[in-house]
């Protein structure tokens, strides 16, 4: 990714690993802490982003985003400006539980959600709601950066899933296209001329400038 390259470019950084990851839980809104290898992943990629200079940092108000951010704050010397409207989805009574869980408990909801249709899982946002809560977010702080700026968000992985899905103009049954961010991960959007593109998905290098026709 240039810094010459012209327009914005918005980086959504995944947060670092954490307990309930490992156990495959579905964390949602609860406030869950990184592990010692969650720190250690938001260092190793916060000196690789610092590389980029970003200008904005923004990030959820959750403490698994929060310390995350940190890690770039402090390379960077940036203040972080912390948003709930970042956070994940809410989902009520899956929340805490494993995969195994809430298929036992709800396999109704579950398969219907696996099925792509729209569902609250456990009572909770619907995808379209939590694009409508956090975007709006994003493109706030977008407006505030200076010529060709670089924004880094940090959030979590299915609001980061719906915010690049309605950034892009896709259906929302279409945001399941993309993959799962790691850990830790990135994915990173650039404004062209017929408004934004998906130029890196789930990376955990520096981008690379495209050569070729597609430029």
């Amino acid at each position: 990714m240039s810094r010459t390259a012209r327009g914005p470019r918005i980086v959504f950084w995944r947060h670092g690993q954490t307990s309930w990851n490992l156990e495959s839980r579905f964390q949602g809104t609860t406030d869950i802490d990184l592990t010692e290898q969650g720190l250690e992943q938001a260092r190793r990629s916060a000196r690789l982003l610092s590389g980029l200079r970003p200008d904005l940092l923004i990030s959820s108000d959750l403490i698994r985003a929060r310390r995350t951010a940190e890690e770039l704050a402090e390379v960077t010397g940036l203040d972080v400006q912390h948003h709930e409207g970042l956070r994940e989805t809410y989902a009520g009574s899956w929340q805490g539980l494993t995969n195994a869980e809430i298929r036992e408990r709800h396999p109704e909801e579950y398969a219907a959600w696996a099925a792509g249709e729209p569902v609250r899982r456990g009572g909770g946002e619907l995808a379209e709601e939590v694009a409508d809560r956090s975007v709006p977010v994003v493109l706030e702080a977008v407006e505030k950066l200076p010529e060709n700026g670089t924004l880094v968000v940090v959030s979590h992985g299915g609001t980061i899933r719906t915010m690049l899905g309605r950034m892009l103009g896709l259906e929302p049954a279409l945001w399941e296209c993309f993959g799962g961010l790691s850990n830790c991960c990135w994915s990173v959007l650039g404004r062209g001329a017929r408004g934004w593109r998906l130029l890196e998905h789930n990376a955990g290098t520096l981008p690379q400038p495209v050569i070729g026709d597609d430029t």
